[in-house]
């Protein structure tokens, strides 16, 4: 694969930073709260059906978890949750939203290897508060030219996303470790994306095919990017 990009882009969320084990963490108290209800396996089932459905409405982000668990407490107890329980299942959001930003290794080299001869961006989803707050606290935002926290990472998403940034999708590279939002998308428009997993992945983001395309590149970690783009 042949690379010239202007622009570089960055996930943020568990290509930056940990961030999904802090939910599959969020996700084990609320089960523990309600295992007089069902089992670990049906709520959390549970939990994803209502994040799915209330995407178009609540989009992504904590607060959305939230208030998607909150629904799914009111459907195991047929709506006879205490006040105090729906206290306890915001106070698993709010403890979400104050957890620590622990970089993934190698990040900060690659960053200051490509800073200067690319322009860095983040391009995430997210609640924007939360997302600000975790790159502030990451002592990453100098590297970057532009934040970019989009409500989905569709097409049309990106598409508006390179219009303001005035790159051509042709000279843009996408990195995270989303198959289905940080690399499908750029690969239809044009673009070119790189998969770095991480060890855990939200259900939500998964996919059951392989890519095969000419300007997708899959690494085992994030710093075998300098050895493609140097």
């Amino acid at each position: 694969m042949k690379l010239n990009p202007k622009i570089i882009a960055f996930d943020a969320d568990d290509t930056l930073w940990h961030n999904e084990p802090y939910f599959d963490e969020a996700q084990e108290r609320f089960c523990r709260l309600f295992q007089d209800y069902a089992s670990s396996q049906e709520i959390l089932g549970l939990i994803l059906n209502h994040q799915v459905k209330n995407l178009p409405l609540y989009g992504f982000g904590i607060k959305a978890f939230t208030l998607s668990m909150i629904e799914s407490a009111l459907e195991l107890t047929k709506h006879q949750i205490s006040g105090k329980g729906i206290e306890q299942i915001i106070t698993i959001g709010k403890d979400l939203l104050q957890k620590p930003v622990e970089l993934l290794p190698n990040i900060e080299e690659v960053l200051k290897t490509l800073q200067g001869k690319y322009k860095l961006v983040v391009a995430t989803k997210g609640d924007l508060k939360d997302q600000h707050r975790k790159l502030h606290d990451s002592g990453l935002g100098h590297y970057f030219h532009h934040i970019e926290v989009l409500s989905d990472k569709t097409e049309l998403d990106y598409e508006k996303m390179l219009h303001r940034l005035d790159c051509k999708s042709n000279h843009f590279l996408m990195i995270g470790n989303s198959l289905k939002s940080d690399v499908l998308p750029i690969l239809n428009i044009g673009g070119f994306g790189i998969h770095v997993p991480y060890h855990t992945t939200w259900e939500y983001e998964k996919i059951d095919f392989e890519i095969k395309h000419n300007n997708f590149l899959a690494l085992s970690n994030i710093i075998e990017v300098l050895n493609i783009l140097e």
